[in-house]
C-alpha cells in the first residue's frame, strides 16, 4: 500500500480530503494521513500553518517531511488554490502570460513547482481557481443552507452553464467562484470550512470529477499510486 501525505491551503481542504478523497484513495491501496494544513511562516522554531501561501515556508515544510520519510512508496501532493497565488511562487510573472488558458498555466506552475522540490515523490496540485469551483458542479447542493432560495440557487446555476467547466470561472476580486457564492448566500462566507465539505459531499465526488478535469487527473494520479510504475518514479 502506497502511503500520502497532503498539504492543504485551508481547513476547507484540509476537511474535504479527509472526508471525501481519503475513502477513495483507501479503495486504491493508497493510504492518506491526516491531511496537513500548509505551512505559511516558521517563527522562533515554530511553523505556523494555514491561511497564507509564501512559497519559502511552504517549500521548505514540504523538503522537511520528503527527508524524514526517503522510502519510493510514500508521496506528497498540495492542494493549493491558484486563485490569489503569493507572488513569490516560482516563475509566476513568466505564467502570467497564459492567462488566457488557466489550464495551461496552472500545469505550468505545477510542472515549476514540481521541479523546485525536486523529487519524483512530489505531485503538485494547484485548484483552478481555488475550492469553491467544485460547488458550481452542481449549485442545487445550496438547499442545503436554504431550500427557500431557489432564485439565488437559479443565479449560481447560471454562471455554471456559462463555462464549459467550473474551473474555468475566473479569479476576479469579485467574480472568482467563492465570491460568487457569498453574494448569493452570505452564510457560505461566515463558516466555509464546515459548508464548503458538506456541500461537496451532497454533490458527490464522482459528480465533481466528470465536472472537474483538471481534479479530476490529478486524483486519477493519485489513484495510481500503489502501481509499480510510479513506485519507481517513473
Amino acid at each position: 500500500m502506497a502511503r500520502l501525505y497532503l498539504f492543504a491551503e485551508g481547513q476547507t481542504e484540509q476537511t474535504f480530503a479527509d472526508n471525501l478523497l481519503k475513502q477513495e484513495l483507501a479503495r486504491h491501496q493508497v493510504y492518506m494521513h491526516n491531511p496537513i494544513l500548509i505551512a505559511h511562516a516558521k517563527k522562533k522554531g515554530r511553523t505556523h500553518r494555514g491561511g497564507g501561501r509564501k512559497y519559502a515556508p511552504m517549500k521548505n515544510d514540504i523538503i522537511r517531511f520528503l527527508k524524514q520519510e526517503k522510502k519510493e512508496d510514500v508521496f506528497f501532493t498540495t492542494m493549493i488554490d491558484l486563485y490569489a497565488i503569493h507572488p513569490d511562487f516560482p516563475r509566476l510573472v513568466e505564467s502570467e502570460s497564459m492567462g488566457q488558458d488557466p489550464l495551461q498555466r496552472v500545469e505550468f506552475l505545477e510542472q515549476c513547482f514540481a521541479e523546485d522540490i525536486g523529487d519524483h515523490r512530489f505531485i503538485p496540485y494547484i485548484q483552478l481557481h481555488e475550492y469553491e469551483a467544485y460547488l458550481f458542479s452542481d449549485p442545487t447542493c445550496f438547499k442545503y443552507l436554504d431550500t427557500e432560495r431557489t432564485k439565488e440557487i437559479e443565479t449560481l446555476q447560471a454562471i455554471a452553464s456559462q463555462y464549459q467547466t467550473p474551473e474555468l470561472i475566473n479569479d476576479g476580486q469579485e467574480t472568482a467562484p467563492s465570491k460568487r457564492i457569498i453574494a448569493q448566500f452570505p452564510d457560505y462566507g461566515k463558516a466555509k470550512s464546515t459548508f464548503g465539505p458538506q456541500l461537496a459531499e451532497r454533490i458527490g465526488l464522482q459528480k465533481i470529477r466528470s465536472k472537474c478535469e483538471h481534479f479530476n487527473r490529478w486524483l486519477s494520479r493519485l489513484e495510481s499510486l500503489n502501481k509499480a510504475d510510479l513506485e519507481n518514479g517513473k
